[in-house]
């Protein structure tokens, strides 16, 4: 299928207001669409079901899925280009005056939380609302295709729900049979030009935290886990922290008990999780939603062939079926509402915060989304 028709296709369903997502996988120029038969809205019940699921922030049992069963999936191919090179200076803040004094003054508060609590870590976020010049979600969506190579870009889209679209370089979790690998990636800054760069105790303790959180959470449910060294990776314009954590699940671990032990971890809440959840509710002021939830592949099977070759010729005609789920954070994601943008950014708090550079953070992170707009 070539690409064009791929694009009319969802906007098709787009304009018959009938429930889509279409998505590319990290490193991959494969785009993938799931296209739903009606307009009904399917919960997901235990994770056993099979689709892709998208899932707030505050409650996993609000997990919404495009059922397999209830759709059809379509594939194009869009070339990656070059990453943006973002000029923050053509990009006005003075607009942003009054929420940069609100979203320092809750900063300020988790500061003083952390010091007068129990509490370590907390992810303060804001959301940002602009103008669209350009209203066709379909058109944003191919924008974002030829960016960004190694995150996972999508178009979530349900009449009863909403808009969404983003373009996340975190992953949750993903599980093929009973192996599965975990991404811990926290920690920012600018990248300009290299990777070879210097990150403060801030940093390296905050990605620390969820490191821990991920192996802590889930020791109970493994046979054997495995953790990589911390490595720098780049995401569009900007550097973090990141650790790979696998580890192969004891038998029959349902997988509704590994989401909930894991979502949210520290890099969208903090830690510890109940309390920094219970700050997040009672101070942001607003609903996240589907900020900073998760989504992607639920069970999806995967068929994979023997190897050719004269040993295996006998076994050619046997095929391994291979259970796949592939689960990815949603940030630098927007909603898009009465031809507005919003736009959802936060980042780590720790004692050691600087109110000022967590604001800067956060006007970099909404750059990912404002540049392709």
């Amino acid at each position: 299928m070539i690409s064009d028709d791929f694009f009319e296709q969802i906007k098709q369903q787009f304009d018959n207001k009938l429930p889509f997502v279409a998505y590319r996988k990290p490193n991959q120029e494969q785009l993938i669409a799931r296209l739903q038969y009606n307009t009904d809205l399917y919960f997901v019940k235990d994770f056993s079901e099979q689709g892709f699921v998208f899932s707030p922030f505050e409650n996993i049992e609000e997990t919404v899925i495009i059922p397999n069963k209830a759709s059809k999936v379509i594939y194009g191919h869009q070339t990656y280009q070059d990453p943006l090179d973002i000029d923050k200076s053509k990009f006005d803040e003075s607009s942003l005056e009054n929420s940069k004094a609100k979203h320092i003054n809750l900063i300020q508060e988790g500061i003083e939380a952390i010091k007068n609590s129990e509490l370590k870590k907390v992810v303060l976020s804001r959301r940002e609302t602009i103008d669209l010049n350009e209203k066709n979600p379909i058109e944003i969506f191919k924008n974002l295709t030829k960016h960004y190579k190694s995150a996972l870009i999508y178009c979530w889209y349900h009449p009863k729900v909403g808009l969404w679209l983003g373009a996340t370089p975190e992953t949750l979790l993903k599980i093929e049979n009973s192996r599965f690998s975990i991404m811990a990636l926290a920690g920012t800054q600018d990248f300009k030009g290299d990777l070879n760069v210097k990150w403060q105790t801030k940093e390296i303790q905050e990605q620390l935290y969820v490191t821990d959180f991920i192996v802590d959470n889930l020791k109970s449910s493994v046979i054997k886990i495995e953790t990589s060294e911390v490595e720098t990776v780049r995401a569009g314009n900007l550097l973090h922290l990141r650790t790979l954590i696998s580890a192969q699940l004891k038998p029959n671990t349902p997988l509704k008990y590994i989401i909930e032990a894991l979502h949210p971890t520290p890099a969208v809440c903090g830690l510890p999780k109940a309390i920094a959840k219970d700050f997040i509710l009672k101070n942001e002021h607003y609903n996240r939603e589907f900020y900073t939830g998760f989504l992607g592949e639920l069970n999806g099977e995967t068929v994979k062939a023997p190897r050719s070759g004269k040993r295996n010729i006998e076994h050619r005609a046997y095929t391994v079926t291979k259970n796949s789920t592939q689960l990815y954070v949603n940030l630098r994601c927007m909603q898009i509402k009465n031809n507005q943008a919003i736009i959802y950014v936060g980042g780590g708090i720790t004692e050691s915060s600087n109110p000022e550079s967590e604001w800067q953070e956060t006007i970099s992170k909404s750059l990912v989304i404002k540049s392709i707009l």
